[in-house]
């Protein structure tokens, strides 16, 4: 653990929202908040700030300020440590990724269509990081204050995912809340007939056997989370519209990235690209082996 947050700051309302977020995680924590924004023209910063009208980087003390106050308001003793970084954000905000165990930031949120749009910078990031990564519209952060929502887990059960759920069930502990593990699969061959309609009974048998391996993924860490309410669904039909339907009224969607070495590059499933684009409340994305 390295007891800091990141959060990224550009200045736009969603960046706000994050920091915002990012704030209340780090109270409940008792983690240092760290406020990073990063620009390859930033002029050297001097060692005293200057006058308004002789600062090369106005602008950026202004989001600064802004992003300060705010946090000030909501969470007046937090530790809070402000970064301006003369670099490429990709590359800083990933450098930070591994300071920090945790990276928070803004994703856009401008309409139904353009919810397709959450921006290369945020895509990029959560594909490269190996630290979690939290992305927050900005209506999310208002609508997560308002009430303790559960936190919701999506769980695929095809490989081991023992980060996923331990930042799942950490973070639900933390906030006193429920969290529902939600498990979506599509219905094997063998329960339709010939016509393409679906077998009950072959339908009943293949929910109960996910069931049984949703029980058993969740059994340890139930024990080790005695006093957590767990709520285990299991929905047969495609993961990514089962994970979204019970997103309604959650506080945070988790979902896991798989680290994929072999591969050229580093990219996310069509899972995680749907509660990224369309889950209604903020979405972590854990990277896991």
């Amino acid at each position: 653990m390295k007891d800091v947050i990141t959060a990224g700051v550009d200045g736009t309302p969603e960046s706000l929202a994050a920091v915002l977020w990012a704030a209340q995680e780090a109270q409940l924590r008792d983690a240092r908040l760290r406020l990073l924004h990063a620009w390859v023209l930033l002029a050297p910063e001097p060692a005293h700030r200057p006058p308004a009208e002789g600062d090369q980087n106005y602008w950026a003390h202004r989001m600064m300020d802004e992003a300060r106050e705010a946090v000030r308001t909501a969470h007046p003793e937090l530790p809070v440590d402000e970064h301006l970084v003369a670099k490429d954000p990709l590359e800083a905000l990933r450098e930070a990724a591994g300071q920090s165990d945790l990276l928070v930031l803004g994703s856009r949120d401008l309409g139904p269509v353009e919810r397709y749009a959450l921006g290369e910078l945020g895509l990029q990031l959560v594909a490269h990081t190996d630290s979690p990564t939290v992305l927050v519209r900005a209506r999310q952060h208002a609508a997560e204050t308002q009430g303790d929502g559960d936190v919701v887990v999506g769980l695929s059960l095809h490989e081991p995912c023992e980060a996923l759920l331990a930042f799942a069930f950490d973070i639900a502990a933390r906030r006193g809340v429920t969290l529902r593990a939600v498990h979506g699969r599509h219905l094997p061959s063998y329960a339709y007939n010939r016509g393409g309609g679906v077998e009950p009974v072959a339908a009943e048998d293949a929910k109960r056997d996910a069931r049984l391996e949703l029980n058993a993924a969740l059994r340890p860490w139930r024990e080790k989370y005695p006093d957590l309410r767990v709520d285990d669904r299991v929905e047969m039909e495609s993961p990514a519209p089962a994970l979204l339907r019970d997103t309604a009224d959650a506080a945070l969607l988790v979902v896991g990235r798989r680290h994929r070495h072999r591969l050229p590059a580093p990219r996310i499933g069509h899972v995680v690209q749907a509660a990224v684009h369309h889950a209604p409340c903020p979405v972590a994305v854990v990277p896991h082996e």
